[in-house]
């Protein structure tokens, strides 16, 4: 009962911010139609900012299909469309945001390993993974990585007592950095965990986004954690104000411990993910745990955050007191600590965000595509992308590869499926070969080609994880896990209905139309 109303609080907060928000754009719009009765200034005036806006866009380093939905808006909403774009103008973060973490990005940088060994030899098993490793190491600065051993769950209840036997583990330290959490069976299970850890002396963080929180946590969450002694950060706040600064999200899924175990998928820490309860049927998701020295890159990306997020708030340093931010010496594993893991092939982590107008995690997925011989298969919960990822997938499959993709069945966001299933016409017309995962949700998102390299992480097939959020994955290259991967394939198909064809009414032909054009922009 008390937890019944603790989530109506939560739904409460939602509706306030909601409507303040929509106050907002009546003040905008109301002020824009005030000066209606200065019909010929104003048509003049609108047609000049309108030009300026859309030359600015043209011009940008954005994605086309980025730019055209803007573009779209601007010329049907004369200047209500452009004060539109100036709140919501894209993936920049603010000046004082970019700073910050530009800073933190050049530790980054200082606090990764060198890799020219495990380069060479990736060159020569597989030249063509060796120029993708690289293209990850220079863009996202995490290297790639040998002796570390790679276990792949299909399912979120598959994951769960691995990982709360690795949280019982931890002598040093455990960082958790997650999109949702849920207070819940699952949440409860590792909170008791955490707290008995925290009690032993152990250092114990916590980050979560709260846009992605907003109906699942209580505002005064992250205060109850640290009166716990558990230590929470809590990414970007969400405050009523029109601002650019809520699209850029934490999207990433990340639990360390020790520097030599790490976690990372697209499993959230709620109750659904271990289909502990049922919403849109049954929860299919993924998650891989690496345990060995690629590990060490998970805790440098916790660590940034965790110092960026306390610049943002502004702390010149950590609580404790201990360490300037950048300073990670202390927390690295020391190479004994590696010893008792062997893992085969390569394992490389990577990061996405928006800052550099990189798009690393869509080009893991082009690279994997492009290299692809025999098949390349893909979970993924929504389906909208970009002309560059669907003319990859649609080449891949004229040349004879066995394209893949399995979607859910039972929807999270019925406007968003409807969103996918545009997409569906052409990619069927080329001979890409769709599934949709019939016993309910499918949220995983993991690539897998040619029985040789895979990559599982929190990356979605659409505009906000490729281009507005903070991402995270881990590609590898003859892993141990890659069997595993291509069974849980082979089993999700069986369990999948293909779509040979999408047959619909005009009207809603003309419905997803528009839903594509403006898929950018959602």
């Amino acid at each position: 009962m008390f937890r019944k109303f603790q989530k109506l609080r939560r739904f409460h907060r939602l509706y306030i911010v909601g409507l303040m928000i929509l106050v907002q754009f009546f003040f905008i719009f109301a002020a824009i139609l005030e000066f209606n009765e200065y019909f010929p200034f104003y048509f003049a005036f609108a047609s000049l900012i309108e030009l300026g806006f859309v030359l600015r866009i043209i011009y940008s380093r954005r994605n086309m299909a980025y730019k055209l939905a803007w573009i779209v808006v601007i010329l049907l909403f004369p200047l209500f469309g452009g004060a539109v774009y100036l709140i919501f103008c894209g993936n920049h973060l603010s000046e004082t945001s970019r700073k910050k973490m530009s800073s933190i990005t050049t530790i980054t940088g200082s606090a990764a390993e060198s890799c020219g060994d495990v380069l060479d030899a990736l060159s020569e098993c597989d030249p063509a993974a060796a120029r993708q490793s690289a293209y990850i190491r220079r863009t996202s600065l995490c290297p790639p990585y040998r002796d570390t051993a790679a276990a792949y769950y299909p399912s979120g209840e598959a994951m769960l007592e691995p990982l709360l036997t690795a949280l019982e583990s931890a002598e040093r330290y455990i960082f958790l950095e997650y999109f949702i959490i849920e207070e819940g069976k699952f949440w409860d299970s590792i909170h008791d965990v955490l707290r008995r850890k925290v009690a032993a002396g152990v250092d114990v963080r916590v980050i979560y986004d709260d846009m992605g929180c907003i109906t699942t946590l209580d505002k005064t969450f992250a205060k109850k954690l640290n009166a716990e002694g558990i230590r929470c950060r809590v990414f970007h706040k969400f405050i009523p104000i029109l601002s650019a600064h809520q699209n850029n999200r934490d999207h990433r899924k990340i639990c360390v411990i020790d520097g030599t175990c790490a976690f990372t998928g697209g499993i959230n820490l709620a109750d659904e993910y271990i289909n502990a309860i049922d919403r849109f049927g049954y929860w299919k998701d993924t998650a891989v745990c690496l345990r060995g020295r690629a590990a060490w890159s998970f805790t440098v990306m916790f660590l940034t955050m965790w110092d960026y997020l306390g610049l943002y708030e502004g702390k010149k340093s950590p609580e404790d007191g201990k360490t300037t931010a950048g300073d990670y010496a202390e927390y690295k594993p020391s190479p004994e600590n590696f010893a008792k893991y062997d893992g085969t092939g390569f394992v490389q982590p990577y990061t996405d965000n928006p800052l550099d107008d990189e798009p690393v995690g869509e080009n893991v997925y082009l690279g994997m595509i492009g290299a692809a011989r025999d098949y390349i298969w893909i979970m993924t919960p929504y389906l909208i992308i970009d002309e560059p990822m669907e003319q990859a997938l649609c080449r891949a499959a004229m040349s004879g590869v066995d394209v893949r993709i399995v979607t859910p069945g039972i929807p999270d966001k019925k406007i968003v499926y409807e969103n996918t299933k545009s997409y569906y016409p052409n990619l069927l017309a080329h001979g890409v070969k769709i599934y949709e995962f019939t016993p309910g949700f499918l949220h995983a998102k993991t690539f897998l080609c040619d029985d040789r390299c895979a990559t599982v992480g929190s990356v979605n097939l659409d505009y906000r994880s490729l281009y507005l959020h903070f991402e995270c994955g881990v590609w590898m290259v003859g892993a141990d896990c890659l069997g595993d991967i291509k069974t849980d394939f082979e089993q999700t198909f069986a369990q999948s209905a293909q779509v040979t064809e999408e047959n619909c009414g005009r009207m809603r032909r003309l419905w997803r139309g528009v839903l594509e054009l403006l898929a950018p922009l959602m």
